[in-house]
């Protein structure tokens, strides 16, 4: 049950977002896991991984077809109560319009939406596409629009892809977009540069990153996980399952969180 209005929720997702302190996101893949994450004080917010979502139903990422990536967000949104649930739209698809409508149909308050290197315009049309539509629902989505300047940058130099992200970040907000979302292992100075450059940007917490603190301390404004969180409970159910073969036993402690 939620006692907040789907605007409320949205209203308050993007409250995270412009909040001093870093949003901090531990994505989800299914119901049993958002409940999982739902059940610690500490989330504010969930956040869907596509990813993962592909990976559970034999997709590869990116390729998941929209409807049912969406019944499993809804499943999410239905346990969330008055938890804002942002999903992982990939790129929007042919028709981000139609796609952010759809998802707004499903309970969804706000979304990462990747340009995949697309030409600016396209990028910054399909974005302001995104916002559109969600400005004809009434709803004040908070869309993370992310540019992959640097993850499908090739081996351009670094500093091109700095000011790619730059250019492209800037006019996504000026489009509307809520946050930036700039993924990659970035450092400490590239981050500034960033921060600097664009104003709200979102990161992803990968191996060899910086620290959820040590971005807050840099101005950023969300951290998200992808999908990191899901290959971290696989490599325990599978550690747990060799131990099982090899005569073992489950593990002392084991919660039942299912």
């Amino acid at each position: 049950m939620t006692d907040l209005s789907l605007p409320d929720r949205a209203r308050r997702l993007r409250d995270l977002h412009a909040a001093p302190e870093i949003l901090r996101v531990v994505n989800v893949w299914d119901v049993v896991s958002a409940r999982a994450v739902l059940d610690l004080p500490e989330t504010r917010a969930l956040a869907t991984a596509g990813h993962s979502i592909a990976a559970s139903f034999g997709y590869d990422d990116g390729t998941i077809p929209l409807e049912t990536t969406l019944d499993m967000v809804a499943r999410i949104v239905a346990v969330a109560g008055d938890t804002p649930v942002s999903a992982d739209l990939d790129d929007g698809y042919a028709d981000p319009g139609d796609t952010i409508r759809r998802a707004i149909g499903a309970g969804i308050v706000g979304a990462n939406m990747e340009d995949r290197l697309r030409p600016f315009d396209e990028s910054v049309a399909r974005v302001a596409a995104a916002v559109a539509a969600a400005e004809a629902e009434g709803v004040p989505f908070a869309l993370n629009a992310r540019t992959d300047a640097f993850v499908r940058g090739g081996d351009r130099p670094a500093d091109e892809s700095v000011a790619d992200a730059i250019a492209r970040g800037r006019a996504f907000l000026d489009a509307g977009a809520d946050v930036v979302f700039v993924p990659g292992v970035l450092d400490a100075e590239t981050t500034a540069r960033l921060v600097e450059g664009i104003g709200r940007v979102s990161v992803i917490g990968l191996p060899g990153a910086l620290t959820a603190g040590e971005y807050e301390e840099l101005g950023v404004a969300r951290i998200s996980y992808g999908p990191l969180t899901q290959r971290v409970a696989l490599t325990a159910f599978q550690d747990a399952a060799a131990s099982l073969y090899r005569d073992g036993a489950i593990p002392e402690g084991t919660r039942a969180l299912n």
